[in-house]
């Protein structure tokens, strides 16, 4: 019998045991974490064998194929001593793809991934498609290819879940645009870290489609070292570029395979970065089969995505806006150029080689205050010391939002926009989220 061991027990490597299981695998779980309730539950229903807080070498290494969480560096210690043994590492992604003929819709970029992901999810659900949603949001992929039998996925992928790919396809990959971010994963080099997302494409033929911004410099000079084979289905805000989706006049418009336009205004996404996002989706769909009906109801009644822009509430004439999802510089970009109001920005977390450059003539523009949330603040510092505006450092939400709310005035903005991840004071970015938006309420 195959032996599979499976690296971290979160949603990607429970669900990956589950199927390994369900397919007559030898299965074994480790991870040097404490494992949550629910997925230890979900392993002993399946008389999964695990463990937790050790890798356990001799149980692990005598594995035939390994399994890898995607939140696991390449550079782990017991990661190195598998590549050693050269025992194969895959993804989560890579293995439920060989249990499933569904077709894959996939999606990555550095930046607006999840919106456009949850937006394509929404609209061929309302449309009446039989569509799980899975990858960096939804359930676990494998877990749904075990328990389920969807016949469209739509799914989010990281670079990090890309890494480990090879022979999976996607059917309609999705490519929304490349800016640094995660480069401390990458050796601090950005062609690597490119090199992971342009793995989107992958294995694809002449029936499948590769839809992306076109605007997007890194991607449009990525193209040119690639044979395609995929039908090329580019976007921009500009008919002029030679897209197959463009806004001219106001209009929101989809060229091919089926025709059909909406007033802009009628969409209902906010701000450039989401007019990218609509138009991915709005393709995308239209190459699903979706009619033209339906997808102009699904970019009309879209309601958006928790922590990305989203309202969290308003308090004496200031408004607050939780965009903790944003966890690099040129997510910080999009919201900050979507403010229309004097702005207190929150920034910090776990610097992932961040460049604050990109968003210095924003911040000038349109702060009246920044606020500094982390462990760590000093190169957020030597980035805006000189700019001459209020700065506040904290180590908690609860100081960080009272000392925004100081700053404030009626009709200003306080907007949680980080640039970092946020391991340094909290859980993840959810939890980041949501701790801003119960200080909000306490205000």
């Amino acid at each position: 019998m195959k032996r599979i061991v499976i690296l971290g027990a979160a949603e990607s490597g429970a669900g990956a045991a589950v199927l390994a299981k369900v397919k007559g695998f030898d299965v074994f779980v480790s991870d040097m974490s404490k494992i949550k309730d629910n997925y230890k539950a979900l392993l002993d229903s399946h008389n999964i064998v695990w463990e937790e807080g050790k890798h356990t070498e001799e149980l692990i290494l005598n594995a035939d194929e390994v399994i890898k969480s995607p939140g696991i560096p390449e550079n782990a210690p017991m990661i190195l001593k598998i590549k050693e043994k050269n025992i194969p590492i895959i993804s989560e992604i890579e293995f439920a793809g060989r249990y499933t003929n569904a077709k894959m819709i996939c999606i990555t970029g550095s930046n607006g991934k999840t919106t456009t992901t949850s937006l394509i999810y929404h609209i061929l659900k309302q449309a009446g498609y039989n569509v799980g949603l899975a990858g960096n949001i939804g359930r676990s992929l494998a877990l749904q290819v075990a328990e389920e039998n969807f016949d469209y996925y739509v799914i989010e992928l990281s670079s990090f879940q890309l890494d480990n790919m090879y022979d999976f396809k996607a059917d309609i990959a999705v490519l929304m645009n490349i800016t640094p971010d995660h480069l401390d994963r990458y050796d601090f080099k950005m062609q690597n870290y490119v090199d992971s997302k342009m793995r989107i494409i992958r294995n694809q033929t002449e029936q499948d489609a590769f839809v992306f911004w076109n605007d997007d410099p890194i991607v449009t000079e990525e193209l040119k070292k690639y044979d395609i084979k995929a039908r090329l289905c580019p976007f921009s805000e500009f008919k002029e570029k030679g897209a197959i989706g463009y806004v001219s006049d106001k209009v929101f418009t989809v060229e091919s395979p089926t025709p059909f336009n909406m007033e802009q205004e009628e969409l209902a996404l906010r701000g450039k970065h989401n007019l990218y996002n609509s138009l991915a989706a709005g393709i995308t769909a239209d190459l699903a089969g979706v009619s033209k009906e339906q997808i102009r109801k699904g970019l009309s009644d879209f309601a958006g995505v928790e922590h990305r822009l989203e309202k969290a509430g308003r308090v004496r004439g200031v408004d607050f806006v939780n965009d903790s999802k944003a966890t690099n510089v040129n997510a910080c970009w999009y919201a900050l150029e979507s403010m229309t109001q004097p702005t207190v920005l929150i920034l910090g977390g776990k610097d992932k080689g961040n460049d604050y450059s990109e968003i210095f003539d924003l911040v000038k523009e349109k702060c009246i205050g920044l606020v500094f949330l982390g462990v760590d603040n000093s190169k957020l510092h030597a980035a805006f010391d000189n700019f001459g505006i209020p700065i506040a450092d904290v180590k908690s939400m609860k100081d960080c939002v009272d000392e925004c709310y100081k700053m404030a005035k009626p009709g200003s903005c306080v907007l949680l926009s980080p640039c970092c991840a946020s391991f340094d004071l909290f859980k993840n970015m959810e939890d980041r989220g949501e701790q801003f938006k119960e200080c909000v309420k306490n205000l």
